[in-house]
């Protein structure tokens, strides 16, 4: 295993080791291929010929809960080999999941504070993302929240169902704080600067699209979030950045799903 880590730390912030492209490059098929296979495999497996769309929709999100909570499994494990401790100090430092920090005029350190007002752009812009229509890049139907929230089946899936709610609820966690942010900036970036200099958000955001393998329609617009995300993650070394950017959408579809609950 030596060989996904160079030698040298980085120069600033959270004393991490930093990978080299080959560790890089396994942890992202870490990630990208187990929800690749639970999307296409598992699930049409699981859910049987024939499927109803709520039970195709139940069992996807099943699976891609699954696959996101593992992540947030690999990236405790990263942190357990590198760190060999898994306290919360531990993990603040090594994840970048300390406040926002940036040089102030006098030389010293800014953190927090009027810092957190530099995300609204990106949230913005992700929220332009969003909106674009996706046309040919929209997937299948069986596949898209939207269209199936959409639906006469999803409206009716949701309607008093505070199981679905909860889990639902849960997959959004562990999709924007505690799977995917956590691991995409809090593990790989803070340690791809050694292989990929100055342009590691860029790649960071470049692979975070193409680990997108369980619904690879999206990759071009996951690759432009990841950016958004990646890009203040680095500038204010934090992963929160990356996290309150990507939870916008988290927090505009359980508001979204509550209230086809309450319907």
């Amino acid at each position: 295993m030596a060989f996904l880590l160079s030698e040298a730390p980085v120069e600033s912030g959270p004393q991490v080791r930093q990978f080299t492209r080959a560790g890089v490059a396994a942890v992202w098929a870490a990630a990208a291929v187990p929800m690749g296979l639970l999307a296409w495999v598992v699930v049409p497996a699981v859910a049987g010929a024939g499927a109803s769309p709520r039970r195709f929709f139940i069992t996807l999100s099943c699976a891609l809960t699954a696959g996101l909570i593992w992540q947030f499994l690999l990236a405790l494990a990263v942190v357990w080999r590198e760190q060999r401790s898994l306290r919360w100090a531990t993990l603040r430092s090594a994840l970048w999941l300390e406040p926002l920090t940036a040089e102030g005029k006098d030389g010293g350190e800014r953190r927090g504070g009027r810092l957190w007002l530099w995300l609204i752009p990106f949230v913005l812009a992700f929220a332009i993302i969003s909106i674009i229509p996706a046309g040919p890049l929209a997937g299948p139907a069986s596949r898209n929240l939207g269209t199936f929230l959409s639906s006469a089946a999803g409206r009716q899936a949701f309607h008093g169902s505070w199981g679905l709610f909860a889990l639902m609820l849960v997959l959004l966690i562990f999709n924007t704080v505690l799977g995917e942010e956590l691991l995409f900036r809090g593990v790989l970036l803070p340690r791809m600067r050694g292989a990929f200099g100055r342009a590691d958000w860029v790649v960071n955001g470049v692979i975070f699209g193409l680990y997108h393998l369980h619904e690879p329609w999206s990759i071009p617009s996951s690759a432009a979030v990841g950016m958004l995300c990646a890009y203040p993650s680095k500038r204010f070394r934090s992963a929160w950045a990356g996290i309150v950017i990507h939870s916008a959408q988290s927090v505009f579809f359980a508001v979204l799903l509550l209230g086809l609950v309450l319907r």
